[in-house]
């Protein structure tokens, strides 16, 4: 079992869907970082909170954070934070029928051939309510990079099924991004986007999509190769979350249709000092470490497994059943999984900026 995330800032989440509450468990916080949970960590779980817009999952979930150690006075301690959102809408007994039913691409089949045992309450830890812990911590993670290093993190909804933004990572905006429920900093894109999702949301389908995300201000030098090589961890944090079918960085798999002259980033003097890249189709890492420029990645998410289609399936006594399944589910999850994202990229940067702090300790060599 592997709930833990991180080595410097590590993370625990814990929770099921259905259950009393979901939460994390911080250590590796450095102490005296100001932290006002209602200014810095329930933003974010707003604008992941189900319930937001008609894109969403109607379940209504405040996700009010409590603060349950690790702060005094408005700073951290330095000591475990543990941070826990209760759930206040659970419905258990809507699953009550499908109790014993495997819902196609859903972790139920897997789940209890692993365990032999499962909630079956909602998905239960498998449901995309476990990223309530993430977004948690993201979000202290976010005032860590933001406080002690000058990083801003971004996401924005980039595809939808067919439907491409067109978005510069350099200088998209917070306010661009949030000033429609899509979370699509494209206008005319947005509005496709959700033309389409209201369709396919009227039929009892769903749609999957991209999510871009981009690091503005990360140092040179982050990132531990071989194997905690940066772009790895990033994958390794983005693939954890639900429905995160693909991962990419920099050019992804575009780049294979360049030659390598094409390809490459010429370096060029910086104003500051420091070679610098007028291209990034490294997407700001190269062999594994920060190369100072933006940090573009783009995660791929499967259309939501639950929907109102009737499916073949079979129950844990192997007999082939029809399912049409009930609930309250996101036509899409691409909206809701900005701001998970971002949590999971300012973790994994939050743990190597802290990492690189422990190694970089001795003075230059002239």
């Amino acid at each position: 079992m592997s709930s833990s995330f991180g080595k410097a800032f590590r993370i625990s989440t814990f929770g099921e869907s259905h259950g009393g509450g979901v939460g994390v468990v911080i250590d590796g916080c450095p102490p005296r970082l100001a932290l006002d949970p209602a200014v810095d960590i329930q933003p974010d779980l707003d604008r992941r909170r189900p319930g937001q817009s008609r894109f969403t999952t109607p379940r209504q979930e405040a996700d009010r954070v409590e603060v349950l150690s690790g702060v005094f006075e408005g700073r951290t301690l330095g000591t475990p934070i543990g941070l826990l959102v209760r759930n206040k809408d659970a419905r258990p007994s809507a699953y009550e029928e499908m109790r014993d039913l495997f819902r196609p691409s859903h972790a139920d089949y897997t789940t209890e051939a692993k365990y032999g045992v499962r909630n079956w309450q909602g998905g239960g830890r498998a449901s995309a309510r476990e990223t309530v812990g993430r977004v948690a911590a993201g979000a202290v993670a976010r005032k860590l990079l933001r406080e002690a290093a000058g990083v801003e993190v971004l996401a924005w909804v980039s595809r939808v099924q067919a439907i491409h933004a067109k978005v510069d990572p350099e200088t998209v905006a917070k306010e661009e991004i949030e000033a429609n429920p899509i979370r699509c900093p494209d206008p005319a894109a947005a509005q496709e986007m959700a033309d389409l999702i209201d369709e396919i949301r009227g039929r009892g389908d769903s749609l999957g999509g991209v999510v871009e995300c981009v690091a503005r201000g990360v140092p040179a030098g982050l990132g531990a190769p071989v194997f905690d090589k940066l772009d790895a961890e990033m994958a390794s944090a983005m693939l954890s979350l639900p429905a995160a079918k693909g991962f990419e960085v920099g050019s992804g798999f575009e780049g294979t249709l360049l030659t390598g002259s094409e390809h490459n980033d010429a370096f060029v003097p910086g104003p500051d000092g420091r070679p610098h890249t007028p291209t990034n189709r490294s997407g700001g890492v190269q062999g594994g470490i920060s190369n100072g420029e933006p940090i573009v990645c783009r995660v791929a998410f499967k259309p939501t497994a639950t929907v109102g289609v009737e499916q073949q399936t079979v129950d844990r006594a192997g007999n082939a059943v029809s399912l049409a399944a009930r609930g309250r589910h996101d036509p899409c999850v691409l909206p809701r999984a900005v701001p998970v994202v971002e949590a999971m990229l300012c973790l994994v940067l939050a743990d190597h900026w802290l990492r690189q702090r422990a190694v970089d300790v001795l003075p230059e060599i002239g």
